[in-house]
């Protein structure tokens, strides 16, 4: 393959992912508006740290994305069409598991949440109110998980793309008629988001019977069961949800700091987190693009294929980044002011506004290696640049610098946990992604 026609593929699969990506941040981006603009900055502390329980307790079963699409673009590499179906039957019975645990656990989510996170006592009604209606999305969001990740492992990202462009306008709409025709405040986002991913799971499960229902072969217990098969699956799904964990407990600690700082300050950096999560979602098309190829590629032994992705992708990261720098340089107190109206946000926020122009050119490396590591399935490698990044970078440069510098020193931990990613992804990449490639 050439490189325009690598080129080519690289965009085939990223546009979608972009396109569907942004939906994700715009319905956060509309949560926060909605809330932003009611009588109170609890309700944007609320959303907040609502939506951190449910990334933390989601990061344990987002392996399943991960993984599925990493063995699924192997074995579409390697042309295995039988393991390819039943890539999607693993990640599926997983699922159905999880959905069990996750709803019977529901009530000790709720009681540990609260023992953990800092907050007022206005912030934490608000935050058990959209738990404890948000929860009941769990089994449509797990299954997505398996369907999204073996649509993008058959090199597939349109499907993907539509089940998030419907799922969040949905979402968004359902929000908006909740929040302000029905004055249902927090419990109206919550309710908007769990029948906006009931619609999304429908469509996923259409898709499977219309577009790949030759590939819906009858269940083989003994390769579904397969001891090493399994094993590999587990290991390497364990190694991912180690990873997915930390880099999610970083968020929420980073969340959790935050609202010690009170809620004024605890507003303000859900505010700028907001736009360091567009820029995320936005780069992770790139990102899945390269689980996709990258996974195809190493099924199919094309090392030299690999090396030029991987190439590839980080000068599109580069030339992403290089914008979004500028955007969020030139007018931070617009985009800031997009979210909210509270007359005691713009000026606090003013001082923070260099880490805003940073997160781009700071974190695209790592978005992007994330990619290629999942779909080489190098889960030992991307776990252990995790563990370095968080518990040898992130926690203790925020025990150091928070007390002295308060909230500049826990942005600069957190920008200085972001190049620790990608630059010990960055060093390890020889041996764990082309090594045997």
């Amino acid at each position: 393959m050439s490189q325009p026609s690598l080129n080519r593929s690289i965009l085939k699969l990223a546009i979608p992912n972009i396109v569907s990506n942004i939906t994700v941040p715009l319905l956060g981006f509309v949560d926060m508006v909605l809330m932003g603009h009611q009588d109170s900055v609890a309700y944007i502390g609320a959303i907040g740290l609502g939506g951190t329980i449910f990334s933390v307790m989601y990061s344990v079963f987002s392996f399943m994305r991960a993984g599925t699409t990493g063995f699924t673009a192997q074995a579409y590499g390697a042309d295995d069409q039988t393991e390819m179906t039943h890539s999607l039957y693993r990640a599926l019975g997983i699922a159905l598991i999880s959905t069990v645990l996750v709803l019977s656990l529901q009530g000790f989510v709720e009681w540990l949440s609260l023992k953990l996170l800092n907050g007022s006592e206005e912030v934490l009604a608000f935050t058990v109110t959209y738990f404890r209606v948000r929860i009941w999305a769990a089994p449509a969001v797990l299954c997505l998980y398996a369907f999204n990740g073996w649509y993008i492992g058959m090199q597939n990202t349109t499907i993907p793309m539509t089940i998030a462009i419907v799922t969040n306008v949905v979402n968004i709409a359902l929000s908006i008629l909740f929040v302000n025709a029905m004055g249902m405040g927090v419990s109206g986002v919550a309710l908007g988001t769990v029948v906006a991913q009931y619609c999304g799971l429908a469509i996923a499960v259409v898709f499977l019977f219309t577009k790949y229902r030759k590939h819906l072969m009858p269940i083989q217990k003994e390769i579904l069961l397969q001891a090493d098969k399994l094993k590999r699956f587990f290991s390497v799904n364990a190694d991912f949800m180690i990873r997915s964990i930390l880099l999610v407990l970083s968020i929420a600690y980073f969340n959790n700091q935050s609202a010690k700082l009170g809620d004024d300050m605890l507003a303000v950096n859900m505010i700028l987190m907001q736009f360091f999560y567009i820029f995320s979602y936005f780069t992770d098309g790139f990102a899945y693009a390269g689980e996709a190829l990258v996974g195809r590629f190493t099924g199919a032994h094309d090392g030299e294929q690999l090396r030029r992705t991987v190439r590839l992708l980080l000068v599109w990261g580069f030339l992403i980044a290089l914008p979004f720098t500028l955007l969020y340089a030139l007018f931070p107190d617009w985009f800031i002011g997009l979210v909210s109206d509270q007359p005691d946000i713009l000026p606090m926020a003013k001082p923070y506004h260099i880490y805003l122009a940073l997160i781009p050119l700071v974190t695209f490396a790592a978005f992007l290696w994330d990619g290629i590591y999942i779909g080489a399935t190098a889960a030992r490698a991307i776990r252990n640049t995790m563990l370095i990044s968080a518990i040898g970078v992130f926690l203790p440069a925020t025990l150091l610098l928070m007390p002295r510098f308060g909230n500049h020193g826990l942005w600069t931990a957190f920008l200085l946990f972001m190049v620790a990613r990608g630059l010990s992804m960055t060093l390890m990449a020889r041996k764990a992604v082309f090594a045997t490639k």
